[in-house]
């Protein structure tokens, strides 16, 4: 899939986004390595901290579905460029260490990085070990 197409997939996604309080919409769609593609958008909820991220909406629906590995994931929201929060960077490296990560203001405008340059040292497993 190309990168125009992921961030297609991130814009629609953005249109689900369920913000009645920040009013600040979130897509994210990811491709896993078995090439299927999964979307995701974020969640408010009016505690507060139950709300959730696009990005790990995304990612939780593919391993909810037996996809462990992501390869890359695109990220639009209502702002310029809008990258990962901490949390979703974390995760990210769980499932997606040498993932790509797409920040997207629209098909055409966008950056990309690899996982590492957005979260340099990052805990995994291996530091269980």
């Amino acid at each position: 899939m190309e990168k125009k197409e992921l961030i297609k997939k991130a814009l629609e996604a953005q249109q689900k986004a369920y913000v009645p309080y920040s009013k600040f919409k979130v897509g994210a769609a990811l491709i896993a390595e078995d090439g299927k593609v999964f979307t995701g958008c974020n969640i408010e909820n009016a505690a507060y901290s139950p709300s959730v991220c696009a990005e790990r909406t995304a990612i939780f629906k593919a391993v909810s579905e037996g996809n462990r590995k992501i390869k890359a994931i695109a990220v639009v929201a209502d702002s310029d460029y809008t990258y990962p929060c901490g949390v979703c960077r974390q995760v990210i490296r769980e499932f997606g260490r040498d993932a790509i990560v797409i920040i997207a203001k629209s098909e055409d405008e966008y950056k990309e990085y690899k996982l590492d340059e957005l979260l340099p040292h990052g805990f995994g497993p291996e530091n269980l070990k």
